[in-house]
C-alpha cells in the first residue's frame, strides 16, 4: 500500500462513492464507476484505493489521455523482432489491463479515436491488432474508473452509458467536514488502516461467493424498470446495468433477496445519474380554485395592443421560468447548421485537416524533409529485414566476437514519417436573451427552438455552448461540451428578466469563440436569440447603440466566427433592432415564427452558403 495515500477505509465523506467501488468489485458486470467532481475532491484518491483493495494480483492499468493506438492496442515488439528476426507482438494498454481495472483520469478529454477503441475492447472484452504484419486477438475483459472534472467539460454521452455507476463528488460544505478531512491526512502513516482494509477484502471476497445465489423478483424488477421509464432513461442497458447493482448491493450485505435498500441504491448511482427529466410527483396536492375574474366591461374602442402588452409587462414578476413550447421547426432548418455532416454521412469530420499537428492519425512512407520521422515505425518496417541485409563482414565479426551487431542497416525505403489530423471541430454557441422583455410565449417559442437545434447538435457530435444575458451581465451557463442534455437542463431552468445587456453578450461570446480556437475548434456558430433591444451597456455610462454597432463589426471581422440571428420579437412592436445587429454582425437574420419556420430555413441557408 502506498504510504502517501490515505487507503479506501480512511477516506473522509465519500461513503456513496466507496460504496460504488465495492459494488465494481463484486460485480464486474457494472464495468465501471465514472466520478463527477471538481479538482481536490478524492477522485485519484478513491481510484488508488480501489488498486489497494484489489491486491497486486489485479492489474490496475493508467490511461492517459493522450495515449496513441499503438500503446493502447499493442503492436510490433521492436527488440525481441530484432533478436529473433521474427515479428513478436507486444501487448498495450488494453491488453495488459485484462482481468483488472483501467484507470483514465481526464475522461473528457479523451480523443474520439482513443475513446472508440476502448469503448469498443470493453464490448467485445478482446483487443484486435490488425497492422505492421501482424493479426491476431488479446483477450481484455476489464472495468473502467473513470473520473472528470465538469468545469473541464463533458464526456461523450456513449462514454458515460457503457459505464454503470456515475457519482457525483462536491466539495465538503460543512466546517466539521472539512475538519475531518484535514485531521484524516494528518494522522500517522495508514498502516493502522490495515485491519479496516483486511476486513474490506474479507467481505468484497465474502460477497462474490454469495452473489451467485442473489434473487430478485419480478416486482422489484419491474420497480426499476418503472423508475427508468419515469426518469427518462432510455434502452435497456440502465435497466441490465440497475439490476446487478442491486444483487451486487445484497450480497455486500450477504443477503441472499435484494430489498428495498439495495433498489434504492441501485437507482441512486446508475438510474437518477442518467435521469432525463425528473418523475412526476405521486402525491402532489391539487392547485386550490382561483377566484373567478371579473370580465372588464365591454370598450367601444379596441385597445391599442402596444400599450396592452406594456401594461401586462409592467404586471409581471420580477424572474420567471417558463418551460419550452415545442416549436414546429422544419426539417430543413434544423439540418441546415449541421449539413456539413451530413453530406459526408459521418460524425466528426467536419473541419479536419492535415499537417503537422494534431492528433497522429497514421505513419506512412514519405519525405522526412517536410514531415516528421516517426523513428519507431521506421525501425519497426526495417527490423524484418536485418537477416537479409547482413553483409559477409558483419557476418564474420560476429562469428569471431561471438556476439551479435546492435546497430541496423536502414534504407530510404525504411523511413516512414508521421501523418496528423487536427480535427478542427464545430462549437454551436447559442445566446439566449434572458430579460424581461423575452417573458410569456416567446421565451417559451426560443426554448424550443433552441431545444430542436440541440438535437440536432446531439446527433451530429458537435459541441454545443450556452450563455444568456439579462440583468447587467451575460453568464456562461455551460462551457462547450457534447452533452446535449446539459445544455437542455440549463436551459430549462434559465430565469427571466431585467435588462438586455447584449454588448456584455457579444463579448462573452468572443471570449467562448477565442478559447475554442485556440483548443482546435476552428468553426463557432453563434446563434442570437434576442429582440435586439439593448438597454444595458458592457461599458458603464457608454452610449449603447454605439457601444453595440461598434463591437458587433468588430466581432464580423473575426475568422471562423458565424453569427445567425434570430428575432424573437413580435412584429407589431419591431423597430428592426434585431435586423440592425444581424446586419452589423454581418451574419443571417431569420424571425423566430409562431407555427412555421420556412422563413428561417432559407435565410439561415443563405447565411451559411455565404460563409462556405
Amino acid at each position: 500500500m502506498n504510504a502517501t495515500l490515505l487507503p479506501l477505509p480512511a477516506l473522509v465523506g465519500l461513503d456513496v462513492a466507496k460504496q460504488a467501488l465495492l459494488l465494481l468489485a463484486v460485480e464486474p458486470r457494472l464495468r465501471g464507476v465514472v466520478f463527477a467532481a471538481p479538482a481536490g475532491t478524492g477522485k485519484s484518491s478513491l481510484a488508488r484505493g480501489l488498486r489497494d483493495l484489489l491486491g497486486t494480483d489485479t492489474p490496475f492499468i493508467d490511461l492517459p489521455p493522450a495515449t496513441d493506438e499503438e500503446n493502447l492496442l499493442g503492436g510490433l515488439d521492436i527488440e525481441a523482432t530484432l533478436r529473433t528476426g521474427r515479428r513478436v507482438a507486444r501487448a498495450g494498454v488494453l491488453a495488459r489491463a485484462d482481468g483488472g481495472i483501467v484507470n483514465v483520469d481526464g475522461l473528457n478529454l479523451l480523443p474520439d479515436g482513443t475513446a472508440n477503441l476502448l469503448l469498443a475492447t470493453l464490448d467485445r472484452g478482446e483487443v484486435a491488432v490488425e497492422r505492421e504484419g501482424l493479426s491476431l486477438r488479446m483477450a481484455a475483459t476489464f472495468s473502467v474508473v473513470a473520473s472528470y472534472d465538469p468545469a473541464e467539460g463533458q464526456p461523450r454521452n456513449h462514454l458515460l452509458d457503457r459505464v454503470a455507476l456515475h457519482v457525483h463528488l462536491w466539495d465538503a460544505p460543512e466546517l466539521s467536514a472539512r475538519r475531518a478531512v484535514v485531521r484524516q491526512n494528518l494522522r500517522p502513516a495508514p498502516v493502522e488502516w490495515e485491519t479496516e482494509l483486511a476486513l474490506m477484502r474479507a467481505v468484497v471476497a465474502a460477497a462474490r461467493a454469495q452473489l451467485p445465489a442473489v434473487t430478485i423478483s419480478d416486482e422489484q424488477i419491474a420497480q426499476l424498470t418503472r423508475s427508468a421509464l419515469a426518469c427518462g432513461v432510455g434502452g435497456h442497458r440502465a435497466d441490465l446495468f440497475a439490476l446487478y447493482a442491486a444483487r451486487a448491493a445484497a450480497a455486500l450485505a450477504l443477503r441472499d433477496r435484494v430489498e428495498a435498500d439495495d433498489l434504492a441504491l441501485a437507482a441512486r448511482l446508475v438510474i437518477l445519474p442518467r435521469a432525463t427529466r425528473l418523475p412526476d410527483p405521486v402525491d402532489a396536492a391539487p392547485p386550490p380554485d382561483l377566484p373567478e375574474q371579473p370580465q372588464p366591461p365591454p370598450s367601444a374602442e379596441p385597445p391599442d395592443e402596444s400599450e396592452g402588452q406594456s401594461e401586462r409587462a409592467t404586471r409581471l414578476p420580477e424572474e420567471q421560468r417558463f418551460s419550452p413550447l415545442v416549436s414546429a421547426l422544419p426539417d430543413a432548418l434544423i439540418a441546415l447548421p449541421f449539413r456539413d455532416n451530413l453530406r459526408r454521412g459521418r460524425s466528426g469530420s467536419r473541419g479536419s485537416t492535415r499537417g503537422k499537428r494534431g492528433r497522429h492519425l497514421r505513419s506512412g512512407p514519405g519525405d522526412p524533409r517536410r514531415q516528421r520521422i516517426d523513428v519507431a515505425a521506421t525501425l519497426r518496417a526495417a527490423a524484418p529485414w536485418q537477416p537479409m541485409r547482413t553483409t559477409p563482414e558483419r557476418r564474420q565479426s560476429q562469428a569471431t566476437n561471438g556476439r551479435q551487431h546492435t546497430d541496423l542497416a536502414l534504407r530510404t525505403s525504411d523511413l516512414r514519417v508521421k501523418e496528423f489530423r487536427s480535427k478542427a471541430g464545430a462549437l454551436f454557441l447559442f445566446a439566449v436573451d434572458a430579460s424581461g422583455s423575452m417573458a410569456l410565449h416567446r421565451m417559451r417559442q426560443a426554448k424550443g427552438a433552441v431545444h430542436a437545434l440541440l438535437q440536432q447538435a446531439y446527433v451530429k457530435r458537435d459541441r454545443v455552448a450556452l450563455l444568456a444575458f439579462r440583468g447587467e451581465r451575460a453568464e456562461l451557463l455551460m462551457p462547450p461540451s457534447q452533452s446535449v442534455e446539459l445544455a437542455r437542463r440549463a436551459l430549462d431552468l434559465l430565469p427571466t428578466g431585467g435588462g438586455t445587456p447584449l454588448a456584455s453578450a457579444l463579448l462573452l461570446a468572443l471570449d467562448v469563440a477565442r478559447q475554442a480556437r485556440s483548443r482546435g475548434i476552428m468553426q463557432t456558430v453563434l446563434v442570437l436569440l434576442t429582440d435586439g433591444r439593448a438597454n444595458v451597456p458592457a461599458t458603464p455610462g457608454a452610449d449603447v447603440a454605439q457601444e453595440l454597432a461598434l463591437l458587433a463589426r468588430h466581432v464580423a471581422t473575426v475568422p471562423g466566427l458565424q453569427c445567425m440571428v434570430v428575432d424573437t420579437q413580435r412584429r407589431y412592436l419591431s423597430q428592426g433592432e434585431a435586423q440592425r445587429l444581424a446586419e452589423w454582425l454581418d451574419g443571417s437574420y431569420s424571425y423566430l415564427p409562431r407555427a412555421s419556420g420556412e422563413e428561417i430555413a432559407e435565410r439561415v441557408k443563405r447565411g451559411v452558403e455565404r460563409t462556405e
